[in-house]
This record gives structure tokens, C-alpha cells and sequence, in this order.
């Protein structure tokens, strides 16, 4: 019997316990081609040989950068793993400056690109990466050698002898993967991940699944470059999912529609678009039929599990989701049960509708640095409740400092911060991984995580954001004085601006613009235009999902006699977010 010790033992466990016809889905030129247990193994292996015939060796590093999950990468990341090369995935969409920091800091020798989007980043940096021999490309292209000849490479299966050796060699306890994580500092850290950290999340986590083995699907998207949906996808693998890779972010509901799956993971902000593109098709509606609907949608945003809410709470609930819920339901496939919502704080009437509408949003909680899971809901043995993230997964001890923070003990938690003692002893302490986040557990031991001890946030996309970085970098312009970036759990970052009033004066005089009060000032055409070009400016040097997309003008000097300051003159987040909480409700629509 094939036992899961090691990340590549998960496809042989497959084959041993649900060999599929159907494990790995992905759609090329509109057609959904599937690839067999036996023969992502097989693949896996020619990857290894193949590898070994370009010189790699354990412990090399190679770096795959895909823009869309698919096939090509499972098959990869098993044929690095094997030969006890580590897989380092990187994130797509970072800054070419990103790119060249993390292939060199890796040492990363090969890497493989899923496109020429990607490969332009990697071309740009290229003169300036020490170790990289060379690239090949998953998409064929004109300037690029194609992964399909390292395939061939290894078709020659003479030295499988050699790759069986080292596959033997790979321990437990060794070096996986390395995940860069944005760091505060604006340096990503490179998270040291064991083929145990992942192994035992995925085996503990799988245990929280209500999934039937060998007969489920799954539709994957989220990137497979994250340690979450990475994990989950060697769940499913133990747990013989079948795993169809959505196409894009933008295609989504066709995939749905098209795959039918059972389970999916999904962040807070795609749920929140799902639910506001359901929303605005009621709005549509008319007469009896809008009625019924926002009726329906009431009767959801009252849910509470188990029957808690009554018996006439739940006759109208059945009612709710014969009628209406069915629809949503068929929307998204018609077979959907569970999905997994993590990496950032899910809002508590998301949980309750969607599980109003019987697709079991399960919210879970975890970091990079734990693999990532540590705790997550399930609704078998009462184990779900609305507004916490579940009960610890077995063999995951949460400990609550007595400053609030969250620290774990588990198989899952990191090895360490790669080449970065320094850093790694600043947050494993005493045998605990310290999370920077603020919780409480209750009497029944559920989570609950109440507050960041660190400034750095997350978005309700699943993204962080450090705002001292983007504030130390806006603060160049002449025009911004102060400037406050907000967006933890929003859709987006953006910003609360304190103008340079005397600076403003100055350059309406020499523009020939009449200013009047502060107040006046904040809402001018000319003077929101103009810092526009500026934010516009600074936006430039982040990432994406960093951008500050809107801000609102504040009319008064930040102070500390005011309490929008420290004596050391740091911001006050809480204070400045309470007192211009109008501005910030009209930059998220509440």
C-alpha cells in the first residue's frame, strides 16, 4: 500500500487507491483535455530524467511562473520534487525588479514560463541573474525553448534507475519548495517549506472535506504559485478529486457551467462579486417576482446553522431555496457544496447566505508560514460557526499570547525564512510560530481573529499590502502631506490624503486658480485632478493588487494634537480611520 510521506508520493497514492481517467483537466484552444493519474506520473518521470540530463541536482532550485494554472505545472512540480530539486513558483505579476530579486536569491537555475507575457519580465532581468542557465516555455513561442523538449529530453527512459535512487533519498523532513511572501520591508522572504509541512496540512485538512473520494471534482483558480491553493490541490489528489483548471479569473462562470464541480476554494472578494452580480439581477427584476427574490435574500442574511433560527425560520428557508436559491445554485453548476474561503477575513452575511443557498461557504484560516492552514470550519458535528475560522486541524496546537497574538505549534509551521536566521527567530520563538495577528478562541475552541498586530493587511482579494511602503513612496510628492492607505479586507487599496494646503496655494497661484478654504480645496476639479496624476505616478512602482485605485482629500492638517498622530509623530490608523469615516465609506459604496 502506497503511503504519502513526501509531496510526489501523492500522485502514486492515486494511482494506487482512484487511478483517473480524469485527474488533471486543463483547456487548450476551447477543448478540455484530460491527463490520467498514470499518465501524470508518467510525465513526472520524464521531467525527472530529463532534468538530471540538464545537470540539476538536489537541492538546485527551478522557478515556474505561470499566469493561469494548468497540467504542465502538476507535472512539473512532481518531476523537480523527485530528484529532491525544490519547485520555487513565482507570482506571476510582481515587478521585473521582483523577479530578478527572487531568481537570484533562490539561485534558481532553470525556469519555466507558462507564456510571453511572463517571459518579457524574465528576459528584461536576464543579464542580471548569476545562476539562471536557461528558460523554457509551457505556451509555444517563436523566441523561447519549449517545454515539450525537455519532455522529449527524458522520453529515453535509461536512467530511471538513477531517479528512483533519489527519490528514495528524499526525506520527510527536507526542503520542498521556497514561497516568496511580500514582506513589510518590500524584500520578499522566501518561506522554507518541508515535503512534511505541506504532507500533513493536506492529510489534516482533508479530514474537514465532506467530499465523496474518487467520484468528486473540483474547479481550481486561484493561483497555484499561493501555498493555499497549492495545497488543496495535493488534498484533492489524496482524496481522488478530479481537478479542472478554470481558464481566467474573467471565465469563471462559463467554467463553472461547463465543469459542474462539487468543491472549490475561493477568496472573500470573489464571492463578494459573485454575490453583487446576483444582487444586481434582482434589481433587474419586477413586480412579484423582485419581491420574492429580495424576500428570499433577507430570509439568507438571517442564517444561522443547525437550525438555530426555529422552526418557522427554517419552513421559510426551504421555502427560499426551492424557489430562489436553486437558481443561484444552477448559476454556479448546479452540483457545488463546498467552498473553501480563505486568505483574508470573510464578511459574516457572505457565510450566511451562501450557506442559506446550500453551497457550504467554509471560512478557514492560515499563513504562508503554516502551510497554510490552521484552522478551518466544517459543518459535519457542529463544527461551523459563522464569524470565526473553525476549530484547530488536528495535531495544531493555538496558543493566545498574552498580548493577543496568535501563535501555533504543528507539523505544519515553516522550516524557516530562507538564508534569514535573523528573520526566522523573530517569529519562531519558543517552539511557536508568531502570526502578528490578534485572536481569541472560545470556550468550544473555535478561532476568532480580531485585529492585525501588524500595520500590513490584506485585501478581500487575498492580497497583502504593506501601507508604509506605498505612504513612504507617496509622501515624495510635493502635493501630499499626509496620507493614510486603507483597504484591510476591502476589494481594493486606497487612500485617505492630507494635501500640502501651503504647497496647493502656491501652485493654484502660479496656475492662475482661485482657491478658497481648506474645504473648498479638497473638492476642486483641478486640485483631485492633479494629485491624481501624482498617485498615478506613484502607483508605478507597485505591484497590481498594491495600487491605490481611489482616495478622498481629508480638509484639516493631521496632528497630534488632534490624534491623527503619535508623539512620535506615527499615524493613528484607528483614530484617523473613525474620524473620516464618511470619506471611507464613500470610497467602498457603504
Amino acid at each position: 500500500m502506497q503511503t504519502v510521506t513526501r509531496l510526489f508520493d501523492f500522485p502514486y497514492y492515486q494511482l494506487d487507491k482512484f487511478p483517473l481517467e480524469k485527474s488533471l483537466v486543463t483547456k487548450y484552444d476551447g477543448k478540455w483535455v484530460a491527463t490520467s493519474t498514470k499518465e501524470y506520473i508518467d510525465k513526472a518521470n520524464k521531467i525527472s530524467r530529463a532534468l538530471l540530463r540538464m545537470g540539476v541536482k538536489p537541492n538546485d532550485k527551478i522557478a515556474i511562473i505561470s499566469m493561469n494554472n494548468r497540467t504542465e505545472w502538476n507535472i512539473m512540480d512532481i518531476g523537480i520534487l523527485q530528484i529532491g530539486a525544490q519547485n520555487v513558483p513565482i507570482y506571476p505579476t510582481i515587478s521585473a525588479a521582483d523577479y530578478e530579486y527572487v531568481l537570484n536569491h533562490s539561485e534558481a537555475k532553470y525556469c519555466f514560463v507558462s507564456c510571453g507575457e511572463v517571459l518579457e519580465k524574465v528576459l528584461e532581468v536576464t543579464p542580471k541573474l548569476k545562476k539562471l542557465n536557461d528558460v523554457y516555455s509551457f505556451d509555444d513561442l517563436d523566441n523561447c525553448k519549449s517545454w515539450k523538449e525537455v519532455l522529449e529530453l527524458g522520453s529515453d527512459d535509461s536512467n530511471q534507475e538513477k531517479v528512483e535512487k533519489l527519490k528514495a533519498e528524499v526525506k520527510p523532513e527536507d526542503l520542498a519548495t521556497l514561497i516568496y511572501t511580500s514582506g513589510t520591508t518590500g524584500r520578499p522572504k522566501g518561506v522554507m517549506l518541508s515535503h512534511d509541512n505541506l504532507v500533513s496540512n493536506a492529510i489534516e485538512s482533508s479530514k474537514r472535506f465532506p467530499i465523496v473520494d474518487g467520484e468528486t471534482k473540483s474547479l481550481s483558480f486561484l493561483p497555484l504559485c499561493h501555498v493555499y491553493e497549492r495545497m488543496l490541490i495535493y488534498l484533492y489528489q489524496y482524496r481522488g478529486v478530479t481537478i479542472y483548471y478554470a481558464e481566467s479569473l474573467e471565465t469563471i462562470s462559463e467554467n463553472l457551467k461547463e465543469t459542474a464541480p462539487h468543491v472549490m476554494t475561493a477568496v472573500p472578494r470573489l464571492l463578494e462579486k459573485v454575490y453583487d452580480k446576483i444582487i444586481a439581477k434582482g434589481t433587474e427584476l419586477s413586480g412579484i417576482k423582485k419581491n420574492l427574490f429580495f424576500w428570499a435574500v433577507d430570509i439568507g442574511l438571517q442564517y444561522e446553522p443547525y437550525g438555530k433560527n426555529g422552526w418557522l425560520y427554517e419552513q421559510k428557508l426551504a421555502l427560499a431555496r426551492k424557489l430562489i436559491f436553486s437558481k443561484w445554485k444552477e448559476g454556479l453548476g448546479g452540483n457545488l457544496r463546498v467552498i473553501a474561503s480563505g486568505s483574508a477575513a470573510l464578511q459574516p452575511r457572505l457565510a450566511r447566505i451562501f450557506n442559506a443557498a446550500e453551497m457550504g461557504v467554509m471560512e478557514g484560516y492560515g499563513l504562508t508560514e503554516t502551510s497554510p492552514v490552521v484552522s478551518v470550519n466544517d459543518m459535519r458535528n457542529n463544527g461551523f460557526r459563522i464569524g470565526t475560522v473553525g476549530i484547530p486541524i488536528d495535531r495544531t496546537e493555538v496558543k493566545i499570547a498574552d498580548d493577543g497574538e496568535i501563535c501555533i505549534k504543528g507539523p505544519q509551521v515553516m522550516m524557516g525564512y530562507y538564508k534569514d536566521p535573523e528573520k526566522t527567530a523573530e517569529v519562531i520563538k519558543d517552539g511557536y510560530f508568531h502570526t502578528g495577528d490578534i485572536g481569541e478562541l472560545d470556550a468550544d475552541g473555535f478561532l476568532k481573529i480580531t485585529d492585525r498586530k501588524k500595520e500590513m493587511f490584506k485585501t478581500s482579494g487575498g492580497k497583502y499590502v504593506a501601507p508604509q511602503l506605498l505612504e513612504n513612496r507617496f509622501k515624495q510628492s510635493r502635493f501630499i502631506e499626509q496620507i493614510m492607505v486603507v483597504g484591510e479586507g476591502e476589494k481594493m487599496p486606497a487612500a485617505l490624503i492630507q494635501p500640502n494646503f501651503e504647497f496647493l496655494y502656491e501652485w493654484a497661484k502660479r496656475h492662475n486658480i482661485t482657491l478658497g478654504e481648506n474645504s473648498d480645496i479638497i473638492l476642486n476639479d483641478k486640485v483631485i485632478s492633479r494629485i491624481q496624476e501624482e498617485v498615478d505616478l506613484a502607483n508605478e512602482d507597485f505591484a497590481k493588487w498594491e495600487k491605490v485605485k481611489q482616495f478622498r482629500l481629508t480638509p484639516d492638517t493631521w496632528s497630534i494634537d488632534d490624534g491623527h498622530m503619535t508623539p512620535t509623530m506615527k499615524l493613528r490608523r484607528k483614530i484617523i480611520k473613525e474620524k473620516y469615516k464618511d470619506l471611507y465609506n464613500s470610497i467602498y459604496g457603504y
